[in-house]
């Protein structure tokens, strides 16, 4: 479990730290640039952190080699995989943002047209490219690696999973420049938690997110490396980015409970279509056989 832990850590401990160093790093850093709002420089301290704390856990957990960070492919066959992950991503979510739209849980915005729509489409694939190649890294490539080297294949799912998805719902806050004071810190810390207060609300979406995360974990098993699991992830995010831009939510909508009020996308429908492309891909795990490279990944 120590490699659990760290990676706990690495996210409960930085939050932690610094809700607790935002009040002298503001008095510092607002001294020098007065524009700066509070909320934006304590995330960026806790980004920080969060760097420190990862490198701190490549040190002492040995985490050196490219395979550890999931990158042990040769470029050629990583950017097979990867695309290949993105024609699969896009493929299992365009589904789903049709079924939103049909089921009038999302409607066209008003004056849409096509270089709106490519718009969306671009400013997706982008945000999509740096959140898989960021999440993926530290999810399906350091923490699963250690976990499972540590503690075995279950846990290094279940884990993974578990903290991709909760990481999801740490919530953004503004406090005003006016009202920011010694204790804001951990009033940030606290409103960024505050989700968390009410598990019925979100865990449609967490449950969502839970399961696209063990398919990625599974992914980078069978594959002994995260390219596939970039390409999915990426073809993932670039779908429900366009479709946020190219839609907007339907008041009254009969079967918005499908649709978790999270993010306007993730909820009981991407769950249920979760759950049936992993019982799909379970059943052609020996596929993934020739995929891997170069050795077992618990070796």
């Amino acid at each position: 479990m120590r490699a659990t832990g760290w990676f706990l850590a690495i996210i409960a401990g930085t939050l932690l730290l610094a809700a607790a160093i935002a009040w002298p790093v503001y008095q510092l850093i607002h001294a020098l640039q007065p524009d700066w709002e509070f909320h934006r420089i304590v995330g960026r301290a806790w980004q920080c952190l969060t760097l420190a704390g990862i490198a701190l856990a490549v040190w002492r957990l040995r985490l050196r080699r490219r395979r550890d960070w999931g990158y042990g492919l040769p470029r050629a066959q990583f950017l097979s995989q990867a695309s290949l992950g993105l024609a699969f991503g896009i493929a299992t979510m365009l589904p789903m943002a049709l079924a939103i739209v049909a089921f009038g849980i999302r409607d066209p915005r008003p004056g849409l047209d096509a270089a709106m729509l490519l718009a969306g489409i671009a400013n997706g694939a982008l945000i999509g490219l740096a959140v898989a190649l960021i999440e993926e890294t530290f999810f399906r490539g350091l923490m699963f690696r250690a976990v499972l080297r540590e503690s075995g294949l279950p846990l290094a799912l279940a884990a993974t999973a578990v903290l991709y998805s909760a990481i999801h719902f740490l919530a953004r806050t503004r406090i005003p420049q006016a009202e920011v004071g010694p204790g804001s810190g951990i009033e940030l810390l606290g409103a960024a938690l505050a989700r968390f207060a009410e598990p019925a609300a979100i865990a449609d979406a967490f449950l969502a997110l839970a399961l696209v995360g063990l398919l990625l974990g599974l992914v980078r098993y069978w594959t002994g490396s995260i390219a596939a699991g970039i390409g999915l992830h990426m073809g993932w995010v670039c779908i429900v980015k366009a479709t946020a831009a190219a839609t907007q939510h339907a008041a009254g909508a009969r079967w918005s409970f499908l649709v978790s009020g999270f993010d306007g996308f993730t909820g009981w429908l991407v769950a249920g279509w979760s759950a049936l492309i992993l019982l799909a891909i379970w059943s052609q795990r020996r596929r993934f056989a020739r995929w891997r490279y170069p050795a077992p990944e618990a070796a």
